[in-house]
């Protein structure tokens, strides 16, 4: 197997504000034309939390808090032909509005609630809500 062929880890952030979740319309890479909450590849020597908050200001220009883990999905992407594994932190915001920091990666911020998520999702958002995840249930774990 080349090196290529590995699966890349990412980081997904969703962010909770009243209620809603921050999710953002992809475009220029893969899963192009899904929605998705701010996130990222992990980089090296990176925690996933310090990459959470790192790729919400990279990509929204908004500060958050609260960063934890909620779960991992694993993203077999055949249209794109990659694979990635990829860690869900929860966070809330801490200030800031979202804006489009990155417009060639995403053509907007909106916060929705958890029920009327625009569609169709990215594959890891599809592979968390699969898992029975929801932000606002009692200690955001993963119900298996």
């Amino acid at each position: 197997m080349s090196e290529d062929k590995r699966p890349k880890i990412g980081v997904g952030v969703i962010i909770v504000h009243n209620g809603k979740v921050l999710i953002g319309e992809r475009t220029g890479a893969h899963g192009s034309s899904t929605w998705a909450p701010p996130g990222g590849h992990l980089e090296w020597l990176e925690s996933p939390e310090e990459c959470a908050t790192r790729e919400a200001r990279e990509e929204t220009g908004i500060e958050i808090c609260n960063v934890r883990p909620i779960g991992f999905t694993n993203d077999i992407m055949t249209e794109d032909d990659k694979h990635y594994v990829t860690l869900f932190m929860r966070a809330d915001l801490l200030a800031g509005e979202p804006k489009v920091m990155e417009p060639n990666r995403c053509l907007g911020w909106n916060w929705i609630s958890w029920e009327d998520l625009p569609r169709p999702l990215f594959i890891p958002v599809e592979n968390l809500i699969l898992q029975g995840y929801h932000p606002l249930k009692a200690h955001n774990e993963l119900v298996s």
